[in-house]
């Protein structure tokens, strides 16, 4: 086991999961008091460990295809953009 890796990963994708669209989501059918929290939690676990195989599955195809690197700036700014397009909506719905 890579622990730097495993420990960069967690750390990573943690954060980015905080306060969340899915943690959002998960909290609401969390907060119905006639619902399984135990059903509720291995259901989005469940998803969270599907949506990363597909990631980890798309990352090596396109590593295969694509220069690392490049991958790294094109995500990078795929966030800066949505970052952005996020704050001008924001600013133009006030």
């Amino acid at each position: 086991m890579e622990w730097k890796l495993f420990f960069t990963v967690l750390g990573t994708v943690f954060i980015a999961e905080m306060a969340d669209k899915t943690q959002i989501a998960t909290l609401l059918f969390a907060a119905d008091r006639d619902v399984s929290k135990l059903t509720i939690f291995f259901a989005a676990s469940l998803a969270l460990i599907a949506t990363s195989a597909i990631g980890v599955a798309a990352g090596a195809v396109l590593s295969q295809y694509l220069n690392v690197k490049l991958m790294s700036y094109v995500a990078g700014t795929a966030f800066i953009v949505i970052g952005v397009w996020t704050l001008w909506q924001g600013w133009h719905s006030v």
